[in-house]
């Protein structure tokens, strides 16, 4: 009779396992590094914080996982740069270059391209308004920021994180953050 038990808790116990490897591989709020504040250093880190809470936002709406991409990623990188280095804040920076200007030059969309769309947020904040966690929180309480992280069209990101603010000073960072979709 003691097998009896013993059989009965193998079928339970490999149930219990097909449930943990079937399981969504993060569960909200297990975004690593959410709470780091960028640093000239760390910014690749941030970075991943923050395309991990895209996408644990998007689970939780039962949207479609968001990809990083490269060329994303270059056009984003470069604007929040300029928008650190030259003191604006804008989508569309001083010498009238747009996102898609921006997104066209680094490669991600291109003339054969039918069907495309681009979209883009933008923040700064200094401490702990800085981290990964409060921008995304931040975004998500904007309903415009919200529509873009939201939109299920969207397929690809690209985050760009720069120290320092555009009203000057190395204390914070700057965040683009450019959306796409293209067929």
């Amino acid at each position: 009779m003691p097998a009896r038990p013993l059989l009965r808790a193998v079928p339970c116990f490999l149930a219990a396992v097909l449930l943990l490897l079937l399981a969504p591989p993060a569960a909200p709020g297990s975004c690593a590094d959410r709470n780091l504040a960028p640093t000239s250093d760390n910014l690749g880190v941030v970075r991943a914080a923050v395309v991990c809470l895209h996408n644990e936002v998007r689970a939780r709406h039962d949207l479609p996982r968001i990809k990083e991409n490269p060329r994303l990623r270059s056009a984003a990188v470069g604007h929040s740069a300029n928008m650190v280095s030259r003191g604006f804040f804008a989508h569309t920076d001083p010498s009238g270059t747009t996102m898609v200007d921006r997104v066209r030059a680094a490669g991600y969309v291109r003339d054969g391209d039918r069907r495309w769309a681009v979209g883009e947020n933008l923040a700064w904040g200094k401490g702990n308004r800085a981290k990964a966690a409060r921008i995304m929180r931040t975004w998500m309480a904007s309903p415009g920021h919200r529509a873009a992280v939201l939109n299920r069209t969207y397929r690809h990101l690209g985050v760009g994180i720069a120290t320092g603010v555009p009203p000057g000073g190395t204390s914070g960072a700057t965040y683009t953050m450019d959306f796409g979709m293209r067929r």
